[in-house]
């Protein structure tokens, strides 16, 4: 099983980078808490891995902090959560965020992340409340700034396909996108573009 992996950042999107390890790339699937804190492509990366193994496909899904790799798979352990599940409510939710949530029992913050109903909320609270009292740390409520990305016309594209990949039909992406667009600066990176459409996205 893949564990860890360090190389050269080929390619990245949103929710998914290539990985060049010593001539070899591996495509390694992302939530947005990973993608923010990414460096520029061509530089060397690291990222902590879950392997998920099925009968059809082997899939690797990356993260840049151990403690997400361990929110990711804790997650999984609440039937009904899938990895492409999980993937999502780490778009949607920081791990502080999510913690915090889960251990407050306010089913409701999860309920926000498109794919995750009210059973699935419930169920996930209901199923982990005991264990993230270890895991929040004091004063970590919110994560580090994003890293800034060029501006462009590229970023309509790039923020609507992340918010397909996350389970949002078209017409609704694409309508938050426009209006973060429309409330932020022209200057404004692919990050913040879709961390205000994921908040006005219905």
């Amino acid at each position: 099983m893949i564990a860890y992996l360090e190389g050269v950042l080929r390619e990245k999107q949103p929710t998914r980078v290539v990985l060049d390890v010593s001539g070899v790339g591996y495509e390694v699937l992302i939530p947005l808490s990973t993608f923010y804190e990414l460096p520029d492509e061509g530089k060397i990366v690291a990222l902590r891995v879950h392997t998920h193994v099925r009968e059809d496909a082997l899939q690797l899904f990356g993260f840049r902090s151990e403690r997400e790799r361990v929110v990711f798979e804790l997650l999984l352990r609440t039937s009904g959560v899938g990895p492409k599940l999980a993937q999502a409510i780490l778009s949607g939710l920081s791990p502080a965020e999510l913690l915090s949530a889960i251990g407050a029992g306010e089913a409701a913050v999860l309920r926000a992340v498109p794919g995750v109903g009210q059973k699935t909320a419930e169920r996930i609270v209901i199923d982990l409340r005991d264990r993230v009292a270890g895991l929040l740390e004091p004063g970590e409520a919110t994560d580090a700034a994003p890293a800034p990305t060029a501006p462009g016309d590229a970023r309509v594209e790039e923020a609507s396909s992340a918010l397909l990949n996350l389970g949002y039909g078209r017409g609704p992406a694409e309508r938050a996108v426009g209006l973060a667009l429309e409330e932020l600066d022209e200057d404004a990176s692919l990050e913040e573009v879709i961390r205000v459409a994921l908040r006005r996205v219905r």
